[in-house]
């Protein structure tokens, strides 16, 4: 699986593309997944990939000028691009994990910064 991901070699097509894509996008529809969650006009949202060499880390960053956080669209833009690659590289290993979704930190908002210790 992983050699599928390093060198785009998935049926599917480029593994980490098609999942930073499906991250993107799903951020910009966490309102509609996740009850409570207002919809946010965001100012940037990236998710990037760091290719170990037996697992993936997949990191976001979203941006608003709202007054509101964007901590649920990050998480949700990880978890949807880590499950893509889970998706796109089954046929090869259904034995892979996704561990360790978390929240590293966070800015603005109601409830000011916040950082993982």
């Amino acid at each position: 699986a992983m050699e599928a991901v390093v060198n785009g070699t998935s049926k599917k097509g480029d593994v980490l593309n098609v999942a930073r894509v499906a991250g993107i996008m799903a951020a910009k529809k966490t309102f509609e997944i996740i009850p409570m969650c207002h919809l946010l006009m965001l100012t940037k949202c990236s998710v990037d990939f760091e290719v170990k060499k037996n697992y993936v880390v997949a990191k976001c960053t979203v941006k608003t000028k709202g007054k509101t956080g964007v901590e649920m669209e990050a998480l949700t833009a990880v978890q949807v691009a880590l499950l893509t690659i889970y998706d796109m590289c089954k046929a090869v290993d259904r034995g892979m994990t996704m561990t360790e979704i978390r929240l590293l930190e966070k800015s603005g908002g109601k409830s000011g910064a916040w950082r993982r210790p």
